[in-house]
């Protein structure tokens, strides 16, 4: 597969690969693999306030190993698992959603990383789309607001209806609507697409067009094959052309690899050999 862009233009999802490691480890494993940009979903999913000594030891073991953390989720309740993030769905989880918001900015600014992704949540039986909508709004308004005062972007995106029946945003546009809704209500001009290409096939949306029209629009791209979420070249997917695609449509940030690979995560970038 002949591909355009170099290792250092990739950053490695520590939430899907090298799980084979625990959590702390997997810094240095990603750094040992060539990639100096990692991302991760919450890492505690169980808890979005976790005590700070947790904190400081993720944030040392990114250091220790000289990566940054280029991206990461809002709590979004379980995940991996049934949930598909917490914002809209009222009662309890939006409520940890709202507590977790000031500690993920604040872990975000201590480290550097300049993009925080909200995960939409899923609709719940009885209560009316429109009233999720509203508190879904609500509760981005006040992300965007945090992401804001520590330099970052809010991160807004779009899951498959395949895999994620649940979640109203399962189309690129629907997605970019709740954007600019965002940025309406807060003014802050600080909400981005995240364009997942993955999601966008699974989808059944053309990748190529969908990348041809909101790619200026992505403040984080991520990506794996099609089907299976395998890496690249394992699927139908043609990154060999959709890589510089993106470039040319206006997207010039770091590529997330968050993809499934067999075996250890070390072993998952063969297709990265001599780019």
């Amino acid at each position: 597969m002949e591909v355009s862009f170099r290792n250092t233009e990739f950053d490695v999802n520590l939430s899907i690969l090298f799980t084979e490691l625990p959590l702390l480890a997997r810094p240095a494993a990603a750094a040992a693999a060539g990639f100096t940009e990692v991302e991760l979903w919450w890492p505690w999913p169980d808890d979005p306030e976790p005590p700070e000594a947790e904190l400081a030891a993720l944030r040392d073991a990114l250091a220790a190993a000289g990566t940054r953390l280029i991206a990461l989720n809002f709590y979004a309740g379980r995940l991996p698992g049934p949930d598909r993030g917490a914002l809209s769905v009222p009662g309890e989880e939006s409520a940890r959603f709202r507590a977790n918001v000031d500690v993920a900015a604040g872990f975000a600014a201590s480290v550097g990383c300049r993009a925080l992704n909200a995960l939409y949540g899923n609709r719940v039986d009885g209560v009316a789309p429109g009233v999720q909508d509203a508190l879904a709004l609500e509760n981005l308004a006040y992300a965007a607001r945090a992401a804001d005062r520590v330099g970052a972007i809010l991160l807004i995106e779009a899951l498959n209806a395949v895999e994620s029946p649940g979640y109203p945003l399962t189309d690129v546009a629907s997605a970019v609507e709740v954007v600019d809704k965002v940025d309406a209500a807060t003014g802050l001009g600080n909400a981005r697409l995240l364009l997942d290409l993955y999601h966008v096939a699974m989808g059944g949306a053309d990748v190529r067009e969908v990348v041809d029209r909101y790619a200026g629009r992505a403040g984080h791209v991520q990506i794996a094959d099609v089907p299976g979420r395998g890496a690249p070249g394992t699927g139908a997917l043609d990154f060999a052309t959709l890589l510089p695609r993106l470039r040319e449509a206006g997207y010039d940030g770091p590529v997330g690899l968050e993809y499934r690979a067999e075996g250890p995560g070390a072993n998952a970038f063969g297709w990265l050999a001599g780019r």
